[in-house]
């Protein structure tokens, strides 16, 4: 039988994985290309031959998504796998006409073609929006496991950025590890607070050989989710956390719905700075999408070194990149301490911005008055640095994961803003932990 020509739509994520478990050595597909959007400099590369398997000797090209229809006519395509997340519904149905009327098959592929059986048991934390808080719900998850006695890897979801060879399989114990692998901002942001915390992360390209190596050291794997997507992993327990600041994303985004109809527990996270009727919107979606799963409320409560730093001055807010980008979030941690600790001024860094960060402002308009953590390699890094450098403001307030000094030079005193889960009443999630794992 003639293999059905295909392509396949993503961002250096969920694609490489579709591709590497479902179509990788699977003669009755040929998969002629990949198009690349969301993440800055992945397109023009091509998935390497060393990953791509035997069907595949010279490896498969990667286009911008831009000339996607131009794609399906010279390649003669007949199926497109959209394989990318945290995008509204409307978004979606709008790419599948397009692939439509330029003649193709559009395909979503679920949870039985795409997760992989682990030999532990796997706890997955998802979320419906980029920005909800799955970072600190995770942090929260590791610990609770390790104090109940289990050796536990977060396996995180994947932002392979850079040689995708050297990325099939990454481990990070120790912040050598981070300068060993030429980890970006972004992925900085998502492993040092677990290597803070003393938990190994993998990470890369390939995961099913990424699980097979962790379980090798691990009684318990804890997916650590990536935008809105679902888990690679067929979990035992699927938490889900939820925005309150965004009521009624959790129904409008893909795959976040996903995420909520096959969850086991939510965490409606961010209920101490978000409106009681946001919160009760946001249960009730969630009560209607899945009303056997558990529902926890909690809290990002803020910890600041030195509050009195902040009052009465002009301060530049730095908030996670992605979260602000297509999280399409206006603010964050920062913009919150900000406010709290009494600053004078929150200054707008968009006048001050280069080069790309002065793109990433024109394809995000609704960033706002907020410095996204950019970092996509070095080029980017040095144009954070240079428009933190050029901003005129008395202080910089950064509220990403990690300690931003560690990759860029500032030229001006820094408060760091940390967030914690703190879970308000019951259940909490050590009680669901024990319940569903004690020794």
């Amino acid at each position: 039988m003639t293999p059905i020509r295909t392509l396949i739509m993503g961002a250096a994520g969920r694609d490489f994985h579709n591709f590497n478990v479902y179509f990788r050595d699977n003669a009755e597909y040929e998969v002629v290309a990949f198009t690349a959007t969301q993440i800055p400099n992945i397109e023009g590369r091509r998935y390497p031959a060393e990953l791509a398997g035997k069907l595949y000797p010279h490896g498969i090209p990667i286009f911008p998504e831009s000339d996607l229809v131009k794609l399906i006519a010279e390649h003669k395509v007949q199926q497109v796998i959209f394989a990318y997340s945290d995008v509204p519904h409307e978004y979606v149905m709008h790419k599948a006409s397009q692939v439509m009327a330029a003649g193709a098959d559009f395909r979503l592929m679920g949870l039985e073609t795409t997760q992989i059986k682990s030999t532990k048991p796997v706890v997955s934390v998802c979320a419906v929006r980029t920005g909800s808080g799955k970072s600190q719900t995770t942090r929260r998850v590791s610990l609770i496991l390790r104090d109940m006695g289990y050796r536990v890897a977060a396996i995180r979801h994947p932002m392979p950025y850079g040689d995708l060879v050297k990325q099939r399989v990454q481990r990070f114990a120790t912040y050598a590890d981070l300068d060993k692998h030429e980890c970006t901002i972004e992925e900085r942001e998502e492993y040092e607070p677990h290597l803070d915390n003393g938990v190994i992360v993998y990470a890369g390209v390939d995961y099913e050989a990424i699980l097979r190596q962790a379980e090798q050291e691990v009684d318990i794997v804890l997916w650590d989710g990536g935008n809105n997507d679902f888990s690679f992993y067929k979990e035992d327990l699927a938490i889900v956390v939820a925005d309150p600041h965004r009521p009624g994303h959790e129904v409008r985004y893909h795959p976040g719905e996903t995420n909520i109809r096959h969850a086991d527990v939510f965490v409606i996270n961010k209920v101490d700075t978000a409106s009681p009727d946001a919160v009760i919107a946001v249960r009730n979606n969630l009560n209607e999408l899945n009303p056997k799963a558990v529902v926890i409320e909690a809290a990002s409560p803020l910890f600041v070194e030195n509050p009195e730093a902040i009052r009465g001055k002009r301060v530049l807010v730095i908030e996670d990149g992605p979260t602000l980008t297509h999280g399409e979030m206006a603010y964050g941690a920062g913009w919150v301490a900000a406010r709290r600790f009494g600053a004078g001024e929150i200054v707008d860094p968009r006048p001050f911005a280069v080069k790309s960060i002065a793109a990433t402002y024109q394809k995000y308009p609704k960033t706002g008055a907020i410095l996204p953590a950019m970092g996509y390699g070095d080029e980017q890094m040095r144009d954070l640095e240079a428009t933190i450098d050029r901003a005129d403001v008395d202080l910089v307030i950064s509220a990403t994961p990690i300690d931003l000094t560690r990759v860029i030079k500032v030229n001006k005193p820094m408060q760091r803003v940390r967030y914690e889960l703190q879970e308000i009443g019951q259940p909490t999630l050590e009680e669901i932990l024990k319940a569903k794992f004690g020794k």
